[in-house]
């Protein structure tokens, strides 16, 4: 599944895109100045338990915030 395929089912499953997914990170203090400030695993906890994404998407949400997006 290519990354773009990740992201999309992501969007259509939650309503939100990787932007509206970063807001509500920053929100939740895990970004400060478009920077993360923790590990990956509390973001793909958080993503697991509040939305319901299995790793592999939760991972996918994690790689944008790096700002990976291919």
């Amino acid at each position: 599944m290519s990354f773009q395929a990740y992201i999309d089912n992501i969007q259509k499953k939650t309503g939100k895109t990787p932007a509206d997914f970063k807001e509500l990170a920053t929100k939740k203090g895990f970004l400060k100045d478009g920077n993360l400030v923790v590990k990956a695993t509390e973001i793909t906890n958080w993503l697991k338990e509040e939305f319901k994404l299995g790793h592999g998407h939760a991972m996918a949400v994690y790689a944008t915030f790096k700002g990976k997006t291919k």
